[in-house]
């Protein structure tokens, strides 16, 4: 599930835990911490699992799970303005969404095969940036279906140029380049959540 912070804001009710917390912190990160916890508890609802105003903690690591939940795996992503939520049942989830940003060779080079490299490098400028945020949302999530985050080395799970769904060893991924207004790649894996 992905949408605008102050639009999910805007129209779902915000859990008073999560606007406590929230207000620890500045402004901008404040209403994107508030959004994406919000959208993952609209998400719940949605699924049949309600967990009320119950806590959304998070792992040393930074991953987010859900206290008494261990059957349930979550994720949370955000960027400028935006928030993506996923809930997995018996099984670990990522999600990461991306607004397009300026990409250089270098990091081209690094997340894709050459060819892909070469051909998003001769691209305009805008496709360039929008297709490589689809590549590397799904590399994102992978890495976060697994527990790890960038030190999961995410440009190394390979995602061809236009691909939407494939698969990184145990972990499945799509790309649904259909119908999101911004790049979003979400994950998941065949294990339970994990404890650690």
């Amino acid at each position: 599930m992905v949408g605008r912070s102050e639009e999910v804001l805007d129209a779902l009710p915000v859990a008073e835990r999560d606007r406590a917390a929230a207000s620890r912190f500045p402004p901008w990160r404040a209403e994107e911490y508030a959004a994406s916890r919000t959208l993952l508890r609209a998400l719940l609802r949605e699924i049949g699992e309600d967990v009320a105003g119950g806590p959304v903690a998070a792992r040393p690591s930074g991953r987010p799970y859900l206290p008494g939940r261990p059957d349930l795996g979550v994720s949370l992503s955000h960027s400028s303005g935006w928030v993506a939520a996923a809930v997995g049942r018996d099984r670990d989830v990522g999600v990461d969404v991306q607004t397009p940003a300026a990409v250089g060779d270098r990091l081209l080079r690094l997340c894709c095969p050459p060819a892909d490299a070469e051909a998003l490098a001769g691209m305009p400028e805008a496709r360039r940036r929008r297709e490589f945020a689809w590549i590397f949302t799904v590399q994102e999530a992978c890495v976060k279906a697994v527990g790890r985050g960038l030190s999961g080395r995410p440009w190394n799970v390979p995602v061809k140029l236009g691909q939407q769904a494939g698969d990184w060893g145990r972990v499945n991924w799509c790309a649904p380049r259909g119908g999101e207004p911004v790049p979003v790649g979400c994950a998941w894996n065949a294990s339970p959540p994990t404890t650690s």
